[in-house]
C-alpha cells in the first residue's frame, strides 16, 4: 500500500490532531475518509479539510486500507463488533488510539486483522505529541512503516515490543502534559506572590517552560547535566532547588508515575 486509503472511526479532538498532522505531512484528503454519529462535527471537519464524511462507519471501514479507531473506550466493543463484516472483506490495517483497552479484547470484538495499539498525548493536538506503538504478531514490516507514516505528522513516534509497557507510557506521557501544566501553575502562582502582575507571571512561565523543553531536545547534555549548569553553588537556583530536594520533589514524582501505571492497568483489565 504505497498510498492507502485512510478511514477514522471518530471525528474528537484526537481524530482531528492526528488528522492534521497527516494533511501537513502531504497525505492527500480524498484518501481519507471519517465517521462520528456527530454530523455537526462531520461538518466541522469537512470544512476545515474537505476529507470524505460520512455517519455510516461500515461505510468506512469497508473503504479503508489503513482505519483509525478514535472512540471513547467504553464505546469500544460496540462499534468494532459493527464492523467485523465489512473488515472481512479485505485485509485493513487496524489502528486504536484508545486508552487501556488490549489488543485482546480488540481482537475477540473484530475478528482476525492485523492491530495497533497507540498511546498518543494531547499535545498531538499541535504536532508535538508523543505516540507509543505495539504491534501484534500479524502486523509486518510494511504496515509499521505506513503507520509511522500516518502518525508520525502528530509527533514523535516509539515502538514498544511488550503491551503492558503501554501502561508506563500512558503514565509518562499520556499523563506527563498534566505534570508539567501543574508545575506551570505553582510557578505563576509563586511569581505573582512575588509581586508579579498574572499576565507577567504567566509570561515568564510560559516561555521559561518552553525555552527549558527546546533546550533539552536540542543539546547533547541530558537534563541533570543542564540542571548542574544553570545552578551555581551557593547561588539563586541552587537555593530553590535545595527546598524542592528537601520537599521530596523525586520522589513525588515517583508515586505520581507509579500510580498513574498502576491505574491504567486496572482500567485495562
Amino acid at each position: 500500500m504505497t498510498k492507502p486509503t485512510i478511514g477514522f472511526i471518530g471525528a474528537g479532538n484526537m481524530a482531528n490532531s492526528l488528522l492534521g498532522g497527516m494533511i501537513a505531512r502531504g497525505i492527500g484528503v480524498d484518501r481519507i475518509w471519517m465517521s462520528d454519529v456527530d454530523q455537526a462535527l462531520l461538518d466541522e471537519r469537512a470544512r476545515q479539510y474537505a476529507v470524505h464524511t460520512t455517519t455510516n462507519n461500515e461505510e468506512v471501514a469497508h473503504w479503508a486500507d489503513v482505519l483509525i479507531l478514535a472512540v471513547k473506550p467504553q464505546l469500544m466493543q460496540q462499534v468494532c463488533e459493527s464492523l467485523q463484516h465489512p473488515l472481512s472483506d479485505h485485509e485493513s490495517l487496524v489502528i486504536s488510539v484508545a486508552a487501556g483497552i488490549r489488543l485482546d479484547h480488540l481482537r475477540t470484538w473484530l475478528g482476525g486483522v492485523p492491530l495497533v495499539r497507540c498511546m498518543p498525548n494531547t499535545p498531538a493536538l499541535v504536532q508535538a505529541g508523543t505516540l507509543g506503538l505495539y504491534a501484534g504478531d500479524d502486523v509486518s514490516a510494511d504496515q509499521r512503516a505506513i503507520t509511522e507514516e500516518i502518525l508520525g505528522g502528530a509527533g514523535l513516534t516509539l515502538w514498544f515490543e511488550e503491551e503492558k509497557e503501554l501502561d508506563a507510557v500512558t503514565a509518562v506521557s499520556g499523563s506527563g502534559p498534566a505534570y508539567f501544566f501543574l508545575m506551570m501553575e505553582a510557578m505563576i502562582a509563586a511569581a505573582q506572590e512575588q509581586g508579579l502582575s498574572a499576565r507577567q507571571a504567566r509570561q515568564l512561565v510560559l516561555q521559561t517552560a518552553r525555552g527549558a523543553s527546546e533546550l533539552a531536545l536540542t543539546s547533547e547534555d541530558d537534563p541533570d547535566e543542564l540542571r548542574r549548569k544553570v545552578s551555581s553553588p551557593g547561588g539563586t537556583t541552587a537555593a530553590g532547588l535545595e527546598v524542592l530536594e528537601e520537599g521530596g520533589y523525586r520522589e513525588l514524582m515517583s508515586r505520581a508515575v507509579e500510580a498513574a501505571r498502576r491505574r491504567a492497568e486496572e482500567l485495562s483489565q
